[in-house]
């Protein structure tokens, strides 16, 4: 809280993100809520230059591109309270000195859920009807249509979906999967029942979620924990001719499992993330009739990443009048999201 006055603030992020997410209007209301120096933003906190402005920021504005917020940066900034990312995951930035100096930390993850959950929604469609694979065949086939029907049953209507990870996104993924006449299925050992049930699903263990799952979509955080949790076994639990779409990390899933299932043709993938990302060129997944790969595009691009800026505007101002944040971030979070 500031007590009617405008503090001291610096947006700390890479410039292409910068020119991005903020265009006039966000700079317009940002200057009507804080006092920005010379320079305005920078994605480096190591020139003398910098570091003298850091003396006096209380703000931290950050998006993609924020260096480490280490002890030896954070001496800079004695007077820095508070820290609105305008982006998902503080995981690449924020440190131990972060949360042992009390500074409040909000994100934007939920405003990057939503065209992650749009994306997901659009893929499950595109799944039951084995769009990307047919838009495939199309290319070899030309005006024989005949190779429609050998995709086997194409239709949404009956399918079971299992989602994996009761996350912003896959909450949303849920919730957008009533407009189908679909069972929906949710593995998530934090989840709570109720809430899935409100949200329009079941709540199961995973064995018993992944031999009745049409369509596997993965929300959840890479964590040393979540390393591979599907890996051959789960994969080879799944039905014959599912479809496995992968819009969290690609380390939750075992690229080396998965191709030995595509390239049997016994399961088809929809993948937006990848391990590695990118995958190497020799990768095999590449020339799969039966695999689509885009390159990680279901996240928050473009006009969609101002919402993200709004939000951590918004945040600003309930900082500064004085109200509780809605987005804050903690360091007890970190074991078990992104």
């Amino acid at each position: 809280m500031t007590n009617g006055r405008r503090p001291q603030a610096l947006l700390v992020m890479d410039p292409v993100h910068f020119t991005m997410q903020f265009q006039e209007p966000q700079l317009r209301r940002l200057h009507t809520l804080v006092e920005l120096g010379d320079p305005v933003a920078t994605g480096d906190l190591d020139t003398t230059r910098v570091r003298r402005r850091l003396r006096e920021v209380e703000v931290l504005v950050t998006s993609w591109g924020c260096p480490s917020l280490t002890a030896e940066r954070l001496s800079d900034a004695p007077r820095l309270r508070a820290i609105f990312h305008c982006a998902g995951t503080v995981r690449g930035f924020v440190t131990d000195e972060v949360w042992r100096r009390g500074i409040l930390v909000t994100n934007a993850a939920d405003e990057n859920a939503i065209p992650v959950a749009e994306f997901t929604l659009a893929a499950i469609i595109f799944a039951g009807k084995k769009v990307p694979f047919l838009a495939q065949d199309a290319r070899v086939h030309r005006q024989d249509w005949s190779y429609a029907g050998r995709r086997g049953e194409l239709s949404n209507r009956g399918r079971t979906i299992g989602v994996v990870g009761f996350s912003r996104v896959g909450r949303r993924v849920v919730e957008r999967l009533r407009s189908l006449e679909a069972d929906v299925l949710v593995a998530d050992p934090y989840a709570d029942a109720a809430q899935v049930s409100a949200a329009g699903a079941r709540l199961v263990r995973l064995p018993e979620l992944l031999p009745r799952s049409d369509v596997l979509t993965l929300h959840v955080p890479a964590l040393p924990s979540t390393r591979h949790l599907i890996g051959a076994a789960e994969l080879a639990r799944l039905p014959d001719g599912a479809t496995v779409i992968n819009t969290a990390r690609g380390v939750v899933l075992d690229t080396t499992a998965l191709e030995r299932e595509c390239a049997q043709g016994r399961l088809d993938a929809i993948l937006d993330v990848t391990d590695p990302e990118p995958l190497p060129a020799t990768s095999p997944l590449y020339d799969l009739p039966n695999v689509m790969i885009t390159p990680h595009v279901a996240g928050s691009l473009g006009s969609e990443t101002r919402r993200m800026s709004e939000s951590a505007l918004s945040e600003l101002e309930r900082y500064l009048s004085g109200q509780p944040p809605r987005a804050v971030v903690t360091a007890d979070e970190f074991t078990v999201s992104a």
